[in-house]
């Protein structure tokens, strides 16, 4: 026991260098100062607590009206008797006057009419009774039944407390009363002296206080600088310890260097593991919570087409596959202001408008998802001409690939397709305190996945919804902006699981544009109005002039035939 004490007042020895517990300086230093100051402090308190003095000056102010009051109805029954008023009233007064102590104390008898029936006081000229505002406050109390109690008093120019009682025998209202200043006089000669020798002492304590303290904690404030300025840069660093003594504070501040480079380390996994609004979120709440809010976001789906065949083809080589794509087009869905919502194989769902709560720069959601499509399919495009060259380089040192190596050149041409759509839905933290997971849900999510899908069927490389459509014309209408995507409307689509039509839609960045595609876009167009009409042999000839792939689908679903009964326009899918 007496060990611990000693390491708990002294320290103890750490790798040959006592650690002396800056607790005990402090400790030393307040202890000196805190005895002083509550020493003083309760001694003035015991002595002089104003409100209890006010208390019992109430109570003393009572009893003698009491007695007043008492006096004043036996000499009444005696005026009875004697119908000599006069001398009645003159024993009252006496009465009152032996009351008195100071000089401006009084006694009073006040009539209704505002008068004084009788004065008592210690050689005080009284002068007429003119606190009306108080008189009415008597007077109200009393048709209430309320015929005693306290009140402020304004007399002779001064304040004064007073106390009263309704008389019904002489019909008078008997005051009680002592001037403020007078009883507070000694009070504040006492709290004077007080504050003086309270400020000598503090003074004193202050300085030798400050000197001790900032000499002992001066690694404190240089602990707390380099925190305070960590917490501004949210990026922990190296505390300066050079020439620090050795006392556990320092001891405290090599801890925290060394658990610094550690949480750095582990902070750079956290943010390759969580999104950007979750870190952010877990820096400034200091936790992550089961808990999820409806926001109106944008959802975008993309899936590697034929993973299959690369799966079967490459084998485990395909985590180094998908890894080159996904270490460039995750890397393109950050700088647009997106999040990982999913990595689920060959698919991956990102969401966009999640950061816009904590991104100072922020675009239109639907916009940043719509291009963030667009630089994925360059993505996929680099890796395929990156493959291609290799496959020259092959072929320029041999005449031909073998079929394994034909397949897996195919293999590792990606093609990726791309669905966005958006509106409400429920984002948040999903899981358990154990182990939880950042996810978006909403049929607009489901919906995202079948537009992707749908990118296979009409072969173009990114298909939207009305939604985004609409998402980012507002937002370049509200900026008074030209709009930076085309839409080219494809269909209007009852995917599988639904029991209504939806307009699906190409965005085309205006960049991509040229006169060649434009030439293909407007027979397309014209086919398309002849298409949803019923007019199939007219949209085919139609589709037949454009050069662009989703013209041959349509061109082959309106070859040689009709529009079905009761046509709507609608097209029905058959497959997810």
């Amino acid at each position: 026991m007496f060990s611990d004490l000693k390491e708990s007042l002294i320290g103890r020895r750490v790798g040959g260098t006592r650690v002396i517990p800056v607790t005990s300086k402090i400790l030393f230093v307040f202890i000196l100062i805190i005895l002083v100051s509550n020493l003083a402090s309760n001694y003035i308190n015991l002595m002089f607590n104003r409100t209890e003095l006010i208390s019992q000056m109430k109570d003393l102010l009572g009893k003698d009206l009491r007695d007043i009051y008492t006096f004043c109805n036996n000499q009444y029954e005696i005026f009875q008797l004697t119908r000599d008023e006069k001398k009645s009233l003159d024993a009252i007064i006496l009465k009152g006057n032996a009351q008195l102590k100071n000089s401006r104390a009084v006694v009073l008898g006040l009539k209704r009419d505002l008068k004084y029936y009788f004065t008592s006081s210690k050689g005080l000229q009284i002068a007429p009774f003119s606190d009306k505002a108080n008189f009415d406050f008597m007077e109200k109390n009393r048709l209430e039944g309320i015929d005693e109690g306290f009140l402020p008093l304004k007399l002779n120019r001064h304040e004064y407390f007073a106390v009263y009682k309704y008389n019904p025998k002489w019909e008078i209202y008997l005051i009680r009363a002592e001037e403020e200043n007078e009883f507070y006089q000694k009070q504040r000669e006492i709290f004077r002296n007080v504050s003086i020798i309270i400020a000598v002492i503090t003074l004193l304590s202050g300085i030798v206080g400050t000197i001790l303290l900032r000499r002992i904690l001066r690694y404190v404030s240089r602990l707390t600088r380099s925190i305070m300025s960590m917490a501004e840069t949210q990026q922990l660093e190296i505390v300066d310890l050079k020439n620090a003594p050795n006392d556990d504070i320092t001891y405290l501040g090599m801890a925290f260097n060394s658990l610094s480079s550690t949480v750095n380390n582990l902070i750079g996994i956290f943010r390759k593991f969580a999104n950007q609004d979750i870190v952010i979120k877990a820096y400034r709440d200091r936790e992550v919570k089961l808990e999820g809010v409806q926001k109106n976001l944008t959802i975008m789906f993309s899936d590697i087409k034929s993973f299959t065949f690369i799966t079967e083809t490459l084998g485990t080589d395909i985590i180094r596959l998908l890894n080159l794509h996904y270490d460039q087009a995750i890397r393109q869905i950050v700088e647009h202001q997106g999040i990982i919502g999913a990595i689920i194989g060959d698919a991956l769902l990102a969401v966009f408008g999640a950061l816009d709560d904590v991104s100072t720069v922020s675009r239109n959601k639907s916009l940043q998802a719509v291009l963030a499509g667009y630089k994925m399919q360059e993505v996929a495009k680099n890796l395929r001409d990156e493959m291609t060259r290799k496959r020259d380089a092959i072929l320029a040192k041999k005449s031909k690939l073998t079929p394994e190596e034909e397949r897996v050149y195919k293999a590792v041409l990606l093609e990726v397709g791309v669905g966005i759509d958006g509106g409400e839905v429920f984002y948040g933290t999903l899981g358990s305190h154990v182990r939880m997971t950042n996810t978006v849900i909403g049929d607009n999510v489901n919906a995202a996945s079948r537009l992707e899908g749908l990118t296979r069927v009409y072969k173009v490389p990114v298909i939207c919804s009305e939604f985004v459509k609409k998402d980012i014309e507002a937002s370049a209408k509200e900026e008074n902006l030209k709009s930076e995507i085309f839409f080219q409307e494809l269909d209007i689509v009852q995917v599988k699981g639904k029991t209504t039509g939806t307009h699906i839609y190409w965005p085309l960045p205006t960049a991509q544009l040229n006169s060649a595609i434009q030439k293909s876009l407007e027979p397309f167009a014209r086919g398309l109005r002849l298409y949803y009409k019923g007019d199939w042999s007219g949209a085919h000839k139609e589709f037949v002039k454009s050069k662009l792939k989703v013209a041959k689908v349509f061109e082959e679903r309106t070859h040689g035939n009709k529009a079905p009964a009761k046509w709507n326009g609608i097209w029905e899918m058959k497959t997810k």
